[in-house]
């Protein structure tokens, strides 16, 4: 059995790499833990080193690896940069900040000594996405790799050559040898190793339905998760807003990664008074992003990860058509050579209760815009849906979008004025379908230690 790497541009092999057997798993997670028994001990200093180590390495070698993102799932050389660039600054981050994130905090009782210490627990295991082949996996490992845990990866096939990238970083950023190994495996094998005894945590990005699975094979062994998983981001456009500086912006949000990103904005829903000024602008920012070859300096978008996932949209949009939507930009399959898995940008409109896009997340290039009553109207919209990763909402009144924000949008993260992005600094992660724990920020490197009480009479 095999695993291979598609060209989403063109539909060519890259690569096909060998797919581990049952026992080379098991192999694998018994030398990880291994590793991580000596691993445990080290230093703060020492891990810290090793992280800004391999910050230097991603900013050393970020083209070339900016390139293998665009060949293998069709990311602009010019965002696989960017993404490179926070992959480096998430490790300097933790570097620095990881030891007081998980320092000993004394706790005044009737003992004569007592804390609460942050123990690293092991093996964990990291089951990741195609769409940000390196950030997704590196906003766990840097502050896993801190916390003094050792990092297993069952990455997407399609971006195998991505994988086995970080592990030479880990390696060549002078990490011990097998404190973090790669899975070249189906997603079939992948509940062997979650019951793997020494698998002590499971860490995933990914479908909402892979993560109900990976929540019950988890649970049923009692192991930590975290789970990040689908969104349907909704973007609020209210009547006092800035509408050339929301349009501006709903577009860029909406085509971040070609549309294929949990934190995408999706459902745009625009107060009826606005709706048509803000349509007219938004439809301009879409039209204008040029399509074509991500490996081309001036690509703003490049092909779908997959021609099955292009297909899959393409069917969705077209169910929404027939459902009563109105497409007034795209809907369409480009016509030109080369074509593998391309989208057009699309707009849909006049987005009804019943119809495909109002409850389920639309993965690609695709914009759906609600009409709003009134501001209390858009909230209700917003709110109306199983998902709650992200949310922003665009108005001059401070007072009333920091409202909206803190106290009634139901997201894991909420913005204002901008598009929903994640921060190193900030904790990042979902509620109800969109899934829970946080990563990233103080928080984020807590997830995966055992908080331990130590009680001294």
């Amino acid at each position: 059995m095999s695993i291979s790497s598609i060209n989403p541009v063109n539909g060519e092999l890259i690569q096909e790499y060998p797919a581990d057997t049952v026992n080379q798993l098991r192999e694998k997670v018994e030398l990880t833990h291994q590793s991580w028994l000596d691993y445990r001990k080290t230093s703060w200093q020492t891990r810290s080193a090793g992280l800004d180590r391999m910050a230097e390495l991603l900013l050393e070698r970020k083209q070339d690896l900016a390139r293998l993102m665009a060949l293998e799932m069709g990311k602009p050389l010019k965002d696989g940069v960017a993404e490179i660039e926070k992959c480096a600054a998430v490790c300097q981050y933790y570097a620095a900040q990881g030891e007081g994130f998980l320092k000993d905090e004394t706790v005044e009782t009737a003992a004569g000594k007592s804390y609460v210490t942050f123990q690293p627990i092991g093996v964990v295991l990291a089951i990741m996405p195609w769409n940000f082949p390196f950030w997704q996996l590196f906003r766990f490992l840097a502050p896993a790799l801190m916390a003094g845990n050792a990092g297993l990866l069952k990455h997407a096939s399609n971006v195998t050559g991505c994988a086995l990238a970080i592990s030479a970083l880990v390696e060549d950023a002078g990490f011990p040898e097998n404190i973090f190994n790669v899975l070249i495996t189906s997603s079939k094998y992948i509940q062997e190793v979650i019951a793997h005894p020494l698998v002590k945590a499971v860490t995933l990005t990914g479908s909402t339905a892979a993560g109900m699975s990976v929540a019950e094979q988890s649970g049923k062994l009692l192991k930590k998760t975290v789970l990040e998983l689908g969104g349907s981001d909704p973007y609020l456009v209210l009547a006092d807003a800035d509408i050339e500086l929301a349009a501006k912006v709903c577009a860029e949000a909406r085509l971040i990664n070609n549309g294929q990103s949990c934190i995408a904005a999706k459902r745009f829903i625009v107060v009826k008074e606005v709706e048509e000024e803000f349509t007219t602008l938004f439809r301009s920012h879409m039209a204008a992003k040029k399509t074509g070859d991500p490996l081309l300096a001036g690509t703003d978008l490049g092909p779908m990860a997959r021609a099955d996932l292009r297909d899959e949209l393409h069917g969705q949009v077209q169910e929404c058509i027939s459902q009563g939507a109105k497409c007034i930009l795209g809907g369409n399959i480009p016509d030109f050579p080369g074509d593998h898995a391309f989208y057009e940008p699309t707009i849909l409109s006049g987005i009804k209760p019943g119809m495909l896009v109002y409850k389920e997340e639309i993965f690609g290039p695709v914009a759906a815009i609600f009409t709003a009553i009134d501001t209390d109207d858009a909230v209700r919209i917003a709110n109306d849906t199983n998902f709650g990763l992200g949310a922003a909402v665009f108005t001059r009144n401070a007072a009333l979008a920091e409202d909206i924000a803190r106290n009634q949008l139901q997201a894991g993260s909420c913005f204002v004025n901008t598009n929903v992005k994640s921060d190193p600094k900030l904790p990042f992660g979902g509620i109800n379908q969109s899934g829970y724990g946080r990563e990233l920020g103080l928080y984020g490197i807590r997830e995966f230690v055992n908080i331990k009480t130590v009680f001294i009479q």
